[in-house]
């Protein structure tokens, strides 16, 4: 079966029959597994790099903490057997080449930035389970007949920067945005021993990508509230966000009557009330945030006359995040009518919703029944560096569960056993992938 084909298959729902009817030979070998003490090993030596005193982590990209855990993974991609190199955007890659010559590779992995103050897992647990299954290939002396390609992409938490350069999202503005670590990403970028004048040479050819599989904790609840062992992710949801600009007028607060205000931040707690109506008002899983507001001239003793604030909102389908924005948008006009207030939104975020490939989905659940773990198709409501590489390659994800649905903290924690369970999950997904394509 040729990717074409697989991919054509997909598109109607029908490759999970047609992979296994397609195989040269079917797939009868029993499970192979990564060695568990190891990666939950690696994964508690990864956190000692910008280890904060509340048990969490502070890796953010491109600073030295950062720094210090990229050069870690590449010391593990070496003892895996890869050949090590980054691209001009900074991202990892460690390769194996296949016994087929001319094969496109297998490409997995995910990223070891985090937020500030953030957990543990979100991220190194792709990445380290990449390199495990890579590990685990070079112990048993196994080469498959597609190269691979483990990697770990640089600043996801920051916008995917690595994975969206590697798929040619990546805008030159962006270049100029200051990251948590103080540096622009085009500073960072060099300091991670990138060349932003050179992105253009990481986009990749969607002919040289196979397929891409990531292992993620599911940053919910749902998995563990199901008490479920392995999450087939169907797909992850789009993400759009804007700069929201709310002009009033700034006077002196013990002379100017409540009557006569034009109070911006007065504004915007009714707009941030208006968000969460509207997005619960719908039918559906979409959600809408707030995240960020900044009230100007900021004095106690002054009315603020400017507040800046973001507004977000992530679905699975872009045109019901277009029809939320419309009806935020909507009644914010009619609110600016009424309080004299002026209303302004500047998108400066997108990132598409990418469905995950059938196919692959299959191989995923096939792998897990066959490991003797229980499933669940579910979507993903948090953006991956999965989401970018949908612009190349068929994708597929694996979620373990998130203990208490906590991630983006401290707290962030997954059980050594989940963490085995999703890493053999990804290496016999690995596998029966190198197996479904000729």
């Amino acid at each position: 079966m040729n990717r074409r084909q697989f991919v054509q298959c997909a598109a109607t729902g029908l490759s999970g029959i047609s992979i296994r009817s397609a195989l040269k030979t079917p797939i009868t070998s029993e499970p192979l597994h990564i060695n568990g003490p190891r990666l939950n090993r690696h994964l508690d030596e990864l956190a000692e790099f910008g280890q904060t005193q509340t048990g969490g982590v502070n890796r953010i990209a491109y600073s030295e903490a950062d720094l210090q855990g990229r050069e870690f993974v590449r010391g593990l991609m070496r003892e895996a057997g890869l050949d090590v190199a980054s691209d001009t955007a900074g991202n990892i890659i460690g390769r194996r080449e296949g016994t087929e010559s001319g094969m496109p590779s297998l490409m997995f992995g995910s990223h070891i930035d985090s937020v500030p103050q953030g957990g543990n897992y979100d991220g190194p647990l792709g990445s380290l389970g990449a390199i495990e299954v890579a590990q685990t290939l070079a112990g048993h002396n196994m080469v498959l007949r597609h190269p691979i390609d483990v990697v770990v992409f640089q600043n996801e938490e920051g916008g995917k920067t690595g994975s969206r350069a590697m798929s040619g999202e990546l805008e030159p503005e962006e270049l100029a945005l200051v990251t948590h670590s103080g540096h622009t990403i085009g500073e960072g970028i060099r300091i991670i021993g990138g060349d932003p004048e050179y992105l253009d040479s990481v986009r990749r050819d969607p002919a040289g990508i196979v397929a891409y599989v990531e292992l993620h904790i599911e940053q919910g609840g749902l998995l563990e509230n199901e008490q479920i062992e392995i999450g087939v992710v169907a797909g992850i949801v789009g993400i759009k966000r804007w700069r929201v600009t709310i002009d009033g007028f700034a006077n002196h607060a013990g002379t100017t009557p409540m009557s006569d205000r034009q109070d911006a931040l007065l504004a915007a707690a009714r707009f941030i009330e208006t968000v969460n109506r509207v997005v619960t008002g719908m039918p559906g899983r979409q959600v809408g945030t707030v995240g960020q507001i900044e009230a100007s001239p900021g004095a106690p003793n002054v009315i603020p006359g400017q507040v800046t604030l973001s507004l977000e909102i992530r679905d699975l389908e872009m045109h019901k995040i277009d029809r939320v924005y419309q009806a935020i948008e909507t009644e914010s006009r009619e609110l600016a009518e009424a309080t004299k207030i002026q209303f302004s939104f500047d998108q400066f975020y997108l990132s598409r919703a990418a469905p995950t490939d059938e196919g692959i989905r299959q191989l995923v659940g096939d792998s897990a029944a066959e490991l003797g773990l229980s499933a669940l198709r579910m979507p993903s409501g948090a953006g991956h560096d999965a989401q970018s590489i949908a612009l190349l390659a068929p994708i597929g994800m694996i979620f373990i569960p998130s203990v208490g649905g906590i991630s983006h903290s401290p707290q962030e924690f997954s059980r050594p056993e989940d963490v085995v369970n999703g890493a053999d999950v990804l290496l016999n997904t690995v596998l029966k992938l190198d197996e479904a394509f000729d």
